[in-house]
């Protein structure tokens, strides 16, 4: 398994029960293709740098977790056609998820990500 960061932003108006719902997909889909959710945290509402869809605010979710490739593609595929999902970003972390293993962080960490992804 990998270990993924996803960013979500959800239209501001879709209310409390359709933010939970989109929560709710992304979890259900990753823990349904085997993997495990590390954090989530509500962002909240910001003040997007440009409008997306006409919409200049957007309710913004950060979901951490390990997981395989097919869970990933399959839930960047349920966001994608979903109205209420503005935009998403899911970026790989690690390699291989080690539970107890710290999370990289700081400045040299920087290059150590982009050197993992230009390997793809």
């Amino acid at each position: 398994m990998r270990r993924y960061e996803t960013i979500i932003i959800v239209k501001p108006g879709a209310g409390e029960t359709e933010f939970s719902s989109v929560a709710d997909k992304v979890t259900g889909t990753v823990e349904g293709f085997g993997g495990s959710i590390v954090r989530t945290d509500r962002w909240g509402l910001k003040k997007l740098a440009y409008p997306i869809k006409k919409e200049v605010q957007g309710d913004f979710l950060y979901v951490e977790y390990a997981g395989l490739p097919d869970g990933v593609k399959e839930m960047e595929r349920l966001l994608r056609i979903d109205d209420r999902v503005l935009k998403f970003m899911t970026v790989k972390t690690q390699d291989v998820f080690t539970p107890d293993a710290p999370k990289p962080e700081g400045p040299e960490a920087a290059p150590a990500i982009a050197d993992e992804e230009a390997s793809e």
